[in-house]
C-alpha cells in the first residue's frame, strides 16, 4: 500500500508531467496554412512550448517568444528573448515590439500560433501610445494601495496596454489566429492569463476611466491613463 504522502507526490509529478508542452502541444496544433507560419508568445514557459512547436510543426516557420531571465531554452527557428518578470522591464517592452513587427503585414493567408502563459502579463507588457511603460507602473502601484478589487485592476490593465485584451490578435489581422494556453491562473478564463492578448474584452475605455476616477485622485496620473484609454480601438 502507497502511503498518502507518496501518492500524493506521484499524483503532482503525473500533473507535471502530463502538461509539459513537448507531450501535450503536439496534438492542439492547426494543419498548416497556404502562406506563412509566425510563431509568437509569452510566458515563463514559452522557450519550452517554443521549442514544441518546432519539433512537431511540419513546414517552414518563424517568430519570437518571450520569456523570464534564466527560462530560455534553444530553439532552431524561433527566436527567444529573456526578459523582466515578475516586475516588467525594457527588455519586454522592447520584445513585445518585435512581436508586433512579426505579425505585422501577415495576409488572408498566414497563420499566427499565439503561446500564451502565466508570466505574460508582466513579459508582454507594452504601454498604450501616449503612456510609458513608468506610467503603467504608477498607475498600477496606485490603484493597489487604493483598494480596488483585482476585477477592476485587470480592466485598467488591459486598457493601458498595446497587446492585452485582444489588442495582439488584431495586429495579426487578417491573419488566422490559433492561441495555445498553459494556465496557472484559478477559474482558466483565457481573458485572465497574461490578460488575453488574444483574446475580446468585454470592458469599454470608459468603464477603465470610471474606475480610475473611482479609486485614485492624482490629476496628473489620472490625465496620463486617460491618454492611453482614448488610444484603446478593441471592442
Amino acid at each position: 500500500m502507497v502511503e498518502p504522502g507518496e501518492f500524493l507526490r506521484r499524483l503532482f509529478a503525473a500533473a507535471v508531467a502530463a502538461a509539459d508542452p513537448a507531450v501535450s502541444l503536439a496534438r492542439h496544433l492547426p494543419d498548416p496554412p497556404r502562406g506563412r507560419t509566425v510563431v509568437v508568445g509569452a510566458g515563463k514557459a514559452a522557450a519550452s512550448m517554443a521549442r514544441a512547436v518546432e519539433v512537431s510543426w511540419p513546414g517552414e516557420l518563424s517568430g519570437l517568444v518571450v520569456t523570464r531571465y534564466g527560462h530560455g531554452a534553444p530553439t532552431q527557428r524561433i527566436e527567444v528573448v529573456e526578459a523582466g518578470h515578475p516586475v516588467p522591464n525594457a527588455a519586454g517592452e522592447t520584445a513585445a515590439r518585435s512581436i508586433l513587427d512579426r505579425v505585422a503585414g501577415l495576409d488572408a493567408g498566414d497563420l499566427v500560433i499565439c503561446l500564451i502563459l502565466g508570466g505574460g502579463l508582466a513579459l508582454l507588457s507594452l504601454p498604450a501610445p501616449g503612456l510609458t511603460l513608468a506610467d503603467k507602473q504608477a498607475v498600477n502601484r496606485a490603484l493597489l494601495k487604493s483598494g480596488a478589487d483585482i476585477g477592476e485592476i485587470n480592466c485598467v490593465r488591459r486598457h493601458l496596454s498595446a497587446t492585452k485584451g485582444g489588442r495582439l490578435a488584431a495586429a495579426c489581422h487578417p491573419a488566422r489566429v490559433v492561441t495555445l494556453l498553459i494556465s496557472d491562473t484559478p477559474g482558466d478564463d483565457p481573458l485572465d492569463i497574461a490578460s488575453g492578448p488574444t483574446v475580446p474584452d468585454p470592458t469599454t475605455c470608459a468603464e477603465a476611466l470610471a474606475i480610475l476616477v473611482a479609486h485614485q485622485h492624482n490629476v496628473g496620473m489620472l490625465v496620463t491613463a486617460a491618454m492611453g484609454l482614448l488610444s484603446c480601438n478593441v471592442k
